[in-house]
C-alpha cells in the first residue's frame, strides 16, 4: 500500500525498493501474514506499476536461475512472471580460440528450464504491484533516509519525504540500497574491495538466426562475454549482451561507431547466431568484488549488493540475494512465532550462520571463474581448457557446475 506519511513505528523498515528490497518485502509479507508485522519500504526513486507491457529493444534484463523461479513461485508471483520471461533451455560455455567447451541442457536435469531472462521493468512492475496490493507493506516513495541511529530497541531513522522530515522507530532495518550505500558509510560499515580492472559493457543485440533458448557464456582474454536469449522485438532475434572488457578499453567501445563495434563483437563471439545485425544503447559499469565486513548488527541486516557485489559472470548476484532473502524471511517468521524481536542478534546471527556457506561458495565460484578466464597466462589457459573438457565429460562435475548455475548448489 502506497502512503504519503509514515507512522512513528514499524516492526521492519526496508531501505531500498529495487529488485532485492521489493522481493524481500513481498516474501516477508506472504510469510508472516498471520503474525501481522508492519513493514515500511523506503525508496528514493518514484515507483510505478504503469509500465508498458511491451518493452523497447533496449530494455535491460536480468538472468533468474531455476532456483529463483522456485522462490518467486513460493512467493505466489511466478504466475504473473511466467508470461514475461524467456526460458534458458541450454547453456553453451566456450573459450575463444581454444579447444574445449561445455553444454548444459535442461532435459539432463529434468527441469523446465535452467534459468530465465526477464526484463528489469517487467520484474519491477510485478513487484511494485504486489507491494501496492499488500496491506502489511507500506511503500513510501520517493523518499530518502537522512540518518540511521541505533537505539536500545533497534534503529531510529530520519526520513525525508518532499519538504517534510519524519522520525521512525523500528526493530529492524533491512538495508538493500545498493553496493555503494551511503548508510553503510554513515554507520562505518567497511567493505573488502577487489577491483577486477574490468568494465561490463551491457546492451541488447539482434542477430541473424533465432537463439532457440540457448544462453552463451564465451570466455575471452579480457573476460567473459555472455549472450542471453530474449523475446523477439519487431521481428528482430534479440539477446542481452554482457561483455567484460579491460577498464581502459570501455570508453573506446562506448564511443565506437556501431558498424565497427559489431565487427569487433563478431570476432569475439563468433557466428553461432549468424551475423550480429544490430546493437542497442550501451551501458558500462566498473566490476569489483565487494563484500561487507559486517552483514549484521543489532537492529540491522544487509541484503543484496550492499552485502556482496559479485562479478556478473554466470549471473549469480541477484540469485544469491534471493536465496539470502528467503533464509532471512524463514528466520524472521520463526522469530515472530516465538515473540522474539526481529532485530535481535540471536535471530540475525542464526540467519547469517545458515547462509554463510552459500555466500562463500558462490563468491568463490564467481571470483575463481573470473580470474581463470580473464587471462592469457599459459598455465591458466591449460587449466581452463581441461576444466571445460572435464565439465562436459565428468557427470558429477557437470552436475555440480549446473546446480551452481541453476541456483541449487548453496547447501
Amino acid at each position: 500500500m502506497r502512503i504519503e506519511t509514515p507512522e512513528q513505528h514499524y516492526d521492519l523498515v526496508v531501505v531500498g525498493g529495487g529488485m532485492v528490497g521489493a522481493s524481500f518485502a513481498c516474501a516477508l509479507s506472504a510469510a508472516i501474514e498471520k503474525e501481522n508485522l508492519s513493514i515500511l519500504i523506503v525508496e528514493a526513486i518514484q515507483q510505478s506499476t504503469n509500465v508498458p507491457q511491451q518493452p523497447s529493444f533496449d530494455s535491460r534484463s536480468t538472468a533468474l536461475s531455476y532456483g529463483s523461479r522456485c522462490i518467486y513461485q513460493e512467493m505466489g508471483l511466478w504466475t504473473q512472471l511466467a508470461s514475461r520471461v524467456t526460458a534458458i533451455k541450454e547453456i553453451h560455455v566456450s573459450d575463444k580460440g581454444r579447444f574445449g567447451s561445455a553444454q548444459l541442457n535442461h532435459a539432463e536435469y529434468e527441469v523446465e528450464a535452467l534459468g530465465y531472462v526477464v526484463e528489469n521493468r517487467q520484474l519491477g512492475e510485478v513487484l511494485n504491484k504486489e507491494m501496492e496490493n499488500s496491506s502489511q507493506v507500506k511503500l513510501l516513495s520517493p523518499a530518502k533516509i537522512d540518518k540511521v541511529s541505533p537505539t536500545s530497541k533497534g534503529m531510529q531513522l530520519q526520513i525525508e519525504k518532499g519538504e517534510s522530515t519524519h522520525t521512525v522507530e523500528t526493530s529492524l532495518v533491512v538495508l538493500a540500497d545498493g553496493g555503494k550505500s551511503p548508510i553503510c558509510s554513515q554507520l562505518g560499515i567497511e567493505q573488502s574491495v577487489d577491483d577486477y580492472q574490468q568494465h561490463a559493457l551491457i546492451t541488447n543485440i539482434a542477430f541473424e538466426k533465432p537463439h532457440h533458448n540457448v544462453a552463451y557464456e564465451r570466455f575471452t582474454d579480457t573476460g567473459p562475454l555472455a549472450v542471453l536469449p530474449l523475446d523477439s522485438y519487431e521481428s528482430e532475434n534479440r539477446g542481452s549482451l554482457v561483455w567484460t572488457v579491460a577498464a581502459d578499453q570501455s570508453g573506446e567501445l562506448l564511443d565506437m561507431d556501431s558498424s565497427k563495434l559489431l565487427h569487433l563483437l563478431m570476432d569475439r563471439f563468433g557466428n553461432r547466431l549468424g551475423q550480429i545485425t544490430l546493437i542497442g544503447k550501451r551501458f558500462c559499469y566498473p566490476l569489483t568484488l565487494r563484500v561487507a565486513k559486517e552483514q549484521i548488527r543489532p537492529g540491522l541486516v544487509l541484503l543484496g549488493n550492499v552485502a556482496h557485489t559479485l562479478h556478473p559472470v554466470a549471473g549469480q548476484g541477484l540469485n544469491l540475494a534471493l536465496r539470502d532473502t528467503m533464509v532471512l524471511v524463514e528466520r524472521l517468521k520463526r522469530a515472530a512465532e516465538n515473540s522474539e524481536s526481529p532485530g535481535s542478534m540471536a535471530v540475525l546471527q542464526d540467519y547469517l550462520d545458515s547462509q554463510d556457506f552459500d555466500q562463500q561458495k558462490t563468491i568463490t565460484f564467481t571470483n575463481q571463474l573470473t580470474r581463470l578466464f580473464s587471462t592469457n597466462n599459459s598455465g591458466k589457459v591449460l587449466a581452463r581448457k581441461l576444466g571445460l573438457l572435464s565439465i562436459d565429460l565428468m557427470p558429477s562435475l557437470k552436475r555440480g557446475f549446473a546446480e551452481q548455475a541453476m541456483g541449487l548448489g548453496g547447501k
